[in-house]
């Protein structure tokens, strides 16, 4: 088996891609109209609108509602995607943050209220 993809789900596609297209600095693939994937090394993020899950996925999921998952992003340098994201406005819920295991940690949320982590790994 293969972890290929996570979905989010929204109600605005070009507001969420614009923000996770200025977050990983990756333009999406659109593939149909209220669909596209963000293609990152190991996996891909995909952003459906709220009206195809409707159609197709028998209403099973709810846009902007999630409370408990955090999509968690490696990067090698989390000061450059701070001063990106907070040029872009995105909301800051914690700015970078050494945490007890080494890791070097940003928390923000996307337009939606989706907690991000984006965090860096220490130097080996």
């Amino acid at each position: 088996m293969k972890f290929a993809s996570v979905r989010l789900v929204t109600r605005d596609v070009a507001r969420l891609v614009g923000f996770y297209n200025s977050l990983s600095g990756v333009e999406a693939v659109h593939l149909a109209d209220g669909f596209a994937e963000v293609r990152l090394e190991g996996i891909t993020l995909a952003i459906s609108a709220q009206r195809l899950i409707e159609l197709f996925n028998a209403s099973a999921a709810t846009a902007a509602a999630n409370q408990s998952a955090i999509l968690e992003f490696e990067v090698t340098d989390v000061e450059t995607v701070f001063d990106r994201m907070a040029a872009y406005g995105a909301p800051i819920v914690m700015a970078p943050t050494t945490m007890p295991w080494g890791n070097r940690s940003l928390l923000l949320r996307d337009p939606d209220g989706n907690l991000v982590n984006v965090f860096a790994r220490p130097a080996r």
